[in-house]
C-alpha cells in the first residue's frame, strides 16, 4: 500500500507542474494565520507533513522561522521547493529539512513543536492508516505543542487526485484524535482550486495535552 501511495504521487507530481495541481495556493493565507496565532518563538522547530511543493515553507523564512521540516512521500515535489528556495539571497532555504517518507512509517529523533497539515490526513482511508499517522503525531510533536490539520469538509470532494477521500466535520476530528488534543480554534475554507473549482475545507488547531 504504501509503494503504491509512493508510486501514486510521484508520478502526479513529475507529471503536472506543481502550481497547477488542486492544492496549490500562492499564498497559505489561513495555515499563515493559524501559525502566527499559535505565538511561535522563532527558533522552535515545525513540520510541514504533506509538504509537497506548497509556498509555506516560502512564507515561513520570510517570517524569521529556521527550523522547519518538509516532510513528503514524493521526492520530486521537494526536489521542486529545494531548487526554489536554492535562489534565495539571505540562504535560508539552507537550514531546511527535507524528509522524503510516508508519514505512516517516519521516524522523528526530536519532537516538534507546531505540526502542520493540510490535505494530507483526510487522504487516510485505512484505520490501519489514521492509527500510525496518530502514533508519529503522539511521538513527533512536544507537549502542549500545536497540531493544524486542515481535511477537506462533510461538503468537499469524495475523490481527489484519482483517488478516495475521508471527509470531516470538526467534530469528527475530535473523536479521531482522542482526549489528548484538544481543539483550541477552528476555520473552514472554501478553496478556490487552479482550475477554477471551489473545494470545502474544515482546519481544526489542537493543543497535545501533557
Amino acid at each position: 500500500m504504501s509503494m503504491d501511495r509512493k508510486a501514486h504521487w510521484e508520478q502526479v507530481y513529475q507529471q503536472k507542474d506543481s502550481e497547477s495541481v488542486s492544492w496549490f495556493q500562492p499564498r497559505p493565507e489561513i495555515s499563515m494565520q493559524l501559525i502566527a496565532a499559535a505565538g511561535l518563538a522563532q527558533d522552535a522547530s515545525i513540520i510541514d507533513v504533506g509538504a509537497g511543493a506548497s509556498t509555506l515553507v516560502d512564507h515561513l523564512l520570510d517570517e524569521g522561522f529556521a527550523r522547519i521540516t518538509l516532510l513528503d512521500i514524493a521526492a520530486p515535489a521537494l526536489e521542486v521547493t529545494r531548487q526554489r528556495l536554492a535562489h534565495r539571497s539571505d540562504g535560508a532555504g539552507e537550514s531546511i529539512e527535507y524528509l522524503a517518507a510516508d508519514i505512516t512509517q517516519a521516524t522523528f529523533f526530536e519532537p516538534f513543536a507546531l505540526w502542520h497539515d493540510r490535505a494530507v490526513f483526510h487522504f487516510l482511508t485505512q484505520e490501519t492508516d489514521r492509527s500510525a499517522y496518530l502514533e508519529r503525531l503522539h511521538q513527533g510533536l512536544q507537549s502542549g505543542g500545536t497540531f493544524i490539520v486542515a481535511t477537506f469538509a462533510q461538503d468537499g470532494p469524495e475523490r481527489c487526485s484519482d483517488l478516495r477521500v475521508q471527509r470531516y466535520s470538526l467534530e469528527e476530528l475530535d473523536a479521531v484524535l482522542g482526549e489528548r488534543f484538544v481543539r483550541i480554534a477552528q476555520q473552514s475554507e472554501q478553496h478556490p482550486t487552479p482550475a477554477g473549482k471551489q473545494q470545502s475545507f474544515v482546519y481544526g488547531v489542537y493543543r497535545k495535552q501533557v
